[in-house]
């Protein structure tokens, strides 16, 4: 009975986190809308913020998950990703993580 509701707990988390991820994004949006730097500042950190803590509810390590981007950047500036060839943003966000 006690696992039951620990699972139920659990669950419940892991919708509650998907629907910040959601609500980060629309206030993204409107932050973008609005052409508020304050709040598109905070609505991206929330958005990281709470994709990071939406995979360690999932069973991905912080680290684990700072490898897959730094692997996605790698594979992205390989395929000659637009914003690479144009701005070298890639790059920089690869190197920042990297010394991190």
């Amino acid at each position: 009975m006690e696992r039951d509701l620990d699972v139920a707990t659990r669950t419940r988390m892991i919708e509650w986190l998907k629907t910040e991820v959601v609500d980060q994004v629309s206030r993204l949006f409107k932050a973008l809308w609005d052409g508020s730097t304050n709040r598109v500042t905070d609505s991206l950190a929330g958005l990281i913020a709470s994709s990071y803590i939406l995979g360690r509810r999932l069973g991905i390590p912080y680290r684990d998950l700072d490898q897959a981007i730094a692997d996605k950047l790698a594979k992205l500036k390989q395929e000659g990703h637009q914003l690479e060839d144009q701005y070298r943003d890639l790059t920089e966000l690869s190197e920042h993580i990297r010394k991190r």
